[in-house]
């Protein structure tokens, strides 16, 4: 067992090979549109809103439909059924999701530049927390904004969930929720990191098993 992790640590510490380091290069270009592309998009559509109520959510931003008008009639209907206001200040998450995107960016284009296979998965093991994490604190703040209702509000609802991913009928309204163009770099991201570690590794069996032939 000693013997199989001393293998296995050594083999961390093995330069990535050409192929790999490319991929890792483009894993890191892919996180640059994630700062200006929305990660996730909501949908609410009604007898009154046929067209639909849009609320795209960025990573340092929430931004409604039809130039922001959607987002302030959002705001409205919530404040008949007592939720609170959505505003993108009271949303600490918009402050720090930047900041764990640009050192991830940066931390892989090291690996690409001087990284071994230790880094990336390094890499890796940083973005799966911050993807669990991020999911988490948005499936929190769902909860919070629709279970803690204003008993004095003008019409009274049942606490809800809004969906976090998919369709649900919230009232009078339908009420979709799924990933964005942000959210999909992410998985090409991760993707490509994989891909960079296959790569090397492969290199690394094939090394080993032609040392045993030789042997």
């Amino acid at each position: 067992m000693n013997d199989f992790f001393k293998r296995f640590t050594n083999a961390l510490d093995t330069p990535l090979t050409l192929q790999s380091r490319l991929f890792v290069f483009l894993a890191a270009l892919v996180l640059i549109p994630t700062f200006i592309v929305p990660l996730w998009h909501m949908t609410f559509v009604a007898q009154q809103y046929p067209e639909g109520l849009n609320l795209y959510v960025y990573s340092h931003d929430l931004v409604g439909g039809d130039g922001g008008n959607d987002l302030t009639e959002i705001n409205v209907l919530n404040h008949y059924i007592g939720m609170a206001e959505l505003k993108p200040e009271d949303f600490s998450e918009l402050k720090w999701i930047p900041l764990v995107i640009g050192i991830l960016g940066v931390l892989t284009l090291r690996a690409a530049a001087i990284g071994d296979l230790r880094a990336v998965l390094d890499v890796i093991v940083g973005s799966l927390y911050f993807g669990v994490f991020s999911m988490w604190t948005f499936y929190y703040k769902l909860s919070y904004y629709g279970t803690n209702l204003d008993p004095r509000a003008s019409v009274e609802v049942e606490p809800f969930m809004p969906p976090m991913f998919g369709y649900k009928l919230v009232g009078q309204f339908d009420v979709w929720s799924y990933p964005a163009l942000g959210s999909y770099l992410f998985l090409v991201f991760g993707a490509l990191l994989i891909a960079a570690v296959f790569f090397t590794w492969r290199t690394i069996r094939s090394g080993v098993s032609g040392s045993g032939e030789k042997s």
